[in-house]
């Protein structure tokens, strides 16, 4: 059975940071590039970041580049996004979805939600003074 489980969530104040994993079984993670994404109350979910199963590409949205850094550990099977420099409209419930993808197209495929085959169950994330 694959499970991505994500972790690390919680409540920070502004200006704070914090990592978030995503540790996957039954799926063997580095064949797949790895995005997280995250939805707020009452809002569409956005994508944020994802990276790619090879070659190391990572891809960002506008709202998160220069804040947030994903990274992958292949040996622990499990992909981060450290998020720095946190504002209150970071307040999200954040997941890590699975995409197979070949870096080739990532560019084309990454932003893409109903491209990914896995996703987790996601992880709160609250930024409040």
């Amino acid at each position: 059975q694959v499970q991505l489980v994500e972790s690390g969530g919680g409540l920070v104040q502004p200006g704070g940071s914090l990592r978030l994993s995503c540790a996957a079984s039954g799926l063997t993670l580095n064949y797949y590039a790895v995005g997280w994404f995250r939805q707020a109350p009452g809002k569409e979910r956005e994508v944020l970041s994802c990276i790619s199963s090879s070659d190391g590409s990572t891809y960002y949205a506008d709202s998160v580049k220069g804040r947030f850094t994903i990274s992958r550990d292949n040996a622990k099977n499990t992909v981060y996004l450290r998020m720095d420099t946190l504002k209150v409209e970071d307040t999200a419930v954040y997941y890590c979805a699975a995409l197979s993808s070949p870096d080739a197209l990532l560019h084309r495929l990454w932003a893409k939600g109903k491209e990914y085959d896995y996703w987790g169950q996601g992880t709160q994330v609250t930024v409040s003074s």
